[in-house]
């Protein structure tokens, strides 16, 4: 049985992907292959593999101890460059941060990416390109799934919305990354349709523009409804209400949202980034600017086969990125670590 140590914090803050997708990988793994894989938290005991989720200081330090390490995998979920719009710090600060970022993805022996967008930035950094591995997230079908219609309906109810009411629905934390200007402002320009967006700051007062939005989250449009930030249990509902998902983010990694959305058949609209491009491409609806997104919003109202083709491709993109397959990939990954480290021995 291989000995695997997760290090992360990424679940004391809610509200964040990283911590949706950390959750995730320990369930499946506890699950499928619980005959194959040890699988210690926040320990540090001997281990045959380290897989750093989170960047803290404590994990830095303990690379140092190599063998008790064992073979070192950390997960790239951000790149520096990728938190600007996200929080807010003071230039010297943000450039020591930006340092220990990239001085902790060297010290791994492996480097896993949601992205493969990433890989370049990561050469760019001097991190040979032989070191790093595409792994996509997924969700659990169990948890996101599609609803009957009827249930679908009695979830309406329960948030007092009508029938029949068109609604678009965001999902993250509240900040300028995520495109939450435009989202305020497609609410603003159609009084008709139903915006929700579920999550809130989880950064507190150094999200990036929490003054302006803290503003707005208190005292949003009549049409427009801020949940703060819930379980990730009872996103589920909020998927199976919505008529789309849109996330007008303008940096992203693989968004957990996405994922979740396509599990629950729910038609996806992004704004075009060349990163959708190497991991969803045809799967979604993608729109350059506010002006296509309030244009494709407007059509969608009246549409139908639209959003049914839409529903059918999130069907098919939650197949792909189904637990049992990114559960192969990964357990090909952790086995194959050992099995090269042996090889080396050997020679």
């Amino acid at each position: 049985m291989i000995k695997i140590t997760m290090f992360s914090r990424a679940d004391t803050v809610k509200g964040q992907g990283v911590g949706s997708a950390y959750n995730e990988l320990i369930k499946m793994l506890k699950a499928r292959f619980k005959d194959d894989f040890d699988i210690q938290i926040n320990t540090y005991k001997k281990s045959d593999i380290s897989h750093y989720h989170t960047i803290n200081p404590e994990f830095y330090l303990s690379t140092f101890f190599k063998r008790r390490r064992g073979v070192t995998v950390g997960y790239v979920h951000f790149l520096p460059e990728t938190l600007e719009g996200s929080i807010h710090l003071a230039k010297p600060i943000q450039k020591i941060f930006n340092w220990y970022v990239l001085s902790f993805y060297r010290r791994m022996d492996k480097l896993v990416v949601v992205n493969p967008s990433f890989i370049p930035e990561l050469r760019k950094a001097g991190i040979p390109e032989e070191k790093i591995t595409y792994i996509p997230n997924f969700v659990s079908a169990e948890e996101f799934y599609q609803m009957k219609p009827e249930e679908k309906q009695r979830l309406r109810k329960e948030h007092q919305i009508e029938p029949n009411k068109f609604i678009v629905l965001g999902v993250g934390q509240i900040q300028k990354r995520k495109g939450v200007d435009d989202f305020i402002r497609l609410a603003n320009e159609n009084p008709e349709v139903t915006f929700i967006w579920v999550g809130g700051f989880s950064f507190g007062k150094i999200t990036d523009g929490y003054d302006e939005y803290k503003e707005v989250y208190e005292n949003p449009p009549a049409n427009l409804v801020f949940t703060g930030i819930i379980d990730r249990s009872e996103l589920v509902n909020y998927y199976n209400m919505a008529d789309i998902f849109l996330l007008p983010s303008y940096n992203e990694l693989f968004p957990m949202s996405i994922l979740e959305s396509f599990s629950c058949q729910t038609p996806v609209m992004v704004r075009n980034l060349e990163l959708y491009e190497s991991v969803i491409s045809g799967y979604y609806l993608g729109a350059d600017d506010f002006e296509e997104m309030n244009c494709d919003i407007k059509a969608l109202q009246n549409d139908e086969e639209l959003l049914k083709k839409y529903a059918c491709l999130a069907h098919d993109a939650s197949n792909y990125y189904s637990e049992a397959h990114v559960g192969e990939i990964w357990y090909e990954f952790y086995t194959g670590l050992l099995k090269k480290k042996i090889e080396k021995v050997e020679l």
